[in-house]
């Protein structure tokens, strides 16, 4: 919870927005040659140089993307952050720049934004990512964060959903899953909090489905080991909304059809167990499930000698003709079409 009685709070109306905005930023540091000017002037400048500019911007809003009863605000921080350079990722393109708006209500002390924007510095850190900009102001409705992320790829190496042609591989990133079960704990021991204040949680059981809900990580490695590969995805698109989302975005963007095998999904053992302790089937929570931020992809039966025995590419299917449609083999070998139920189809 961001309510800690014991803690000194500064109300945000002694620092004014420009105040509030330099004591924010105070620690953010250029990193990337091709930002030319940052925070601190009307627009911020970039001189990228002779490649392609991809730009991508997410909208997280308390009370439908993020929970703060179970959220700290540091994770949230770095979960904004981590949600739009995936799709910078998935662009086969390199993130160099993001900037940040929040609108906040008066609920939130200046130590609650401090701990926000640690979560955006730390993020920062990590992928090598400039703060360049944003906007700060005054909610009724809780907290709301916008991230507007840019990136950078060579023209021959860019990649987008449409590309995928028949026979091509379906592939994916590390495991699926994990993410939205992780959600599943975190509500479940929501509610029995409210019933008793006292009871204390054990979640070690659960560490690596939580911290994929709480603390995702976007697959900035992914673009580098493709470049090692010598690997360029026909198209490619990140698992936000749950894989039959995305296998059907590729599709209808590609004019294809697909099998997807049930055997060859990548599951972590925690997502079988907590999936079968929740009494739910652990395909249609790889399906459907949601915001796992792995990495789909097509890639030409050409190039599969070079990705076979690599651990974080898993194939799990295959493009074919639009006219034969999108299905999921099951593991008794029959066929189903795929739906794109996406996160929603858990919704009360």
């Amino acid at each position: 919870m961001i309510e800690d009685k014991n803690t000194e709070k500064t109300d945000l109306s002694a620092l004014g927005e420009f105040g509030l905005i330099e004591h924010l930023t105070r620690n953010l540091t250029i990193k990337q040659t091709s930002t030319i000017k940052g925070i601190g002037d009307d627009a911020a400048v970039l001189e990228p140089g002779e490649k392609k500019i991809v730009v991508t911007t997410d909208l997280l809003v308390e009370g439908v993307h993020f929970d703060l009863s179970y959220m700290p605000l540091k994770h949230l921080g770095y979960k904004s952050v981590i949600v739009n350079l995936s799709d910078v990722y998935a662009m086969n393109a390199n993130a160099t720049q993001i900037t940040v708006s929040i609108a906040v209500s008066n609920r939130f002390p200046l130590e609650a934004l401090e701990e926000l924007y640690a979560g955006i510095e730390t993020a920062a850190a990590i992928y090598g990512i400039d703060v360049i900009g944003g906007d700060t102001t005054s909610s009724t409705k809780g907290l709301l964060i916008s991230v507007t992320a840019i990136g950078e790829v060579k023209t021959e190496k860019i990649t987008y959903r449409n590309g995928a042609k028949p026979n091509d591989l379906l592939v994916v990133t590390g495991d699926i899953g994990a993410a939205y079960l992780g959600l599943q704990v975190l509500e479940r021991e929501k509610e029995v909090f409210k019933v008793n204040p006292n009871n204390q949680p054990d979640l070690d059981a659960y560490t690596y489905i939580i911290e994929r809900q709480l603390k995702p990580e976007a697959r900035k490695d992914i673009v580098k080991l493709l470049e090692d590969l010598d690997v360029i995805p026909t198209s490619m698109i990140d698992i936000s909304d749950g894989l039959s989302s995305e296998i059907l975005h590729l599709c209808k963007a590609s004019n294809v059809g697909c099998d997807l095998y049930e055997n060859k999904l990548p599951l972590d053992p925690q997502v079988i167990s907590t999936a079968e302790e929740f009494n739910m089937d652990s395909t249609t929570i790889a399906l459907s499930g949601g915001e796992d931020y792995e990495l789909l992809m097509t890639i030409s039966q050409d190039d599969f000698p070079k990705i076979k025995a690599n651990p974080n590419l898993t194939v799990i299917g295959f493009i074919t003709e639009e006219s034969l449609g999108a299905h999921l083999v099951t593991r008794a070998e029959t066929k189903i079409p795929l739906q794109a139920q996406g996160w929603k189809n858990f919704e009360n």
